[in-house]
């Protein structure tokens, strides 16, 4: 299976049940930890954070990228980021069904992009679904903030810390909890 092949596939939001699937994402795995080890073992400068993430990531962050680490994925090759993004540290990214992250984006310490599900049957238990997570333009996420699965949050929105995102966010909102909602219009 190609990257190319495994994408197309988790578009279709089937779940992740096959024996080339499997293989692929262990493989897959396998490399972004190969390539997280070497970011987190040591002291780098932003220059040579974002050469690790353009190899994690597969294609050439932008030089406006800031990243604290450490930085942890379980994937990699299907996280998008913008101009003037910020990350701080210790935040993971299960990015198998896409993570889009806005110019202007800000993430805090901590947070969770979980992008797999499990079915809720016993029966589907061991089956991963995938769904992207996409933030607009200058969403702020506070730390220890989790967003899940097909989630989308609108521009200029901001995830109070600690909230659980299980629905999509609007525009121009401030929202926080578990389960996040709408806490006012900015």
């Amino acid at each position: 299976m190609t990257l190319e092949e495994f994408r197309d596939f988790v578009r279709t939001g089937k779940p992740l049940d096959t024996e080339d699937i499997h293989i692929f994402m262990d493989e897959m795995s396998d490399a972004a930890r190969r390539v997280t080890f070497r970011l987190n073992a040591a002291c780098h400068t932003q220059a040579e954070v974002r050469k690790f993430l353009s190899e994690l990531f597969g294609y050439e962050v932008p030089s406006s990228l800031r990243v604290f680490p450490p930085f942890y994925t379980d994937f990699g090759k299907n996280i998008t980021v913008g101009e003037n993004v910020f990350i701080n540290a210790c935040c993971h990214f299960q990015d198998h069904g896409g993570v889009v992250l806005g110019d202007g984006c800000q993430i805090g310490h901590n947070v969770v992009f979980a992008t797999l599900n499990h079915g809720l049957s016993p029966e589907d238990r061991r089956h991963t679904y995938p769904a992207p997570i996409v933030l607009g333009r200058n969403v702020w996420v506070g730390s220890n903030s989790t967003i899940l699965q097909g989630v989308t949050i609108g521009d200029n929105a901001v995830v109070g810390a600690g909230a659980v995102v299980t629905k999509n966010v609007p525009a121009n909102v401030v929202v926080g909890g578990v389960p996040a909602k709408i806490i006012k219009k900015i």
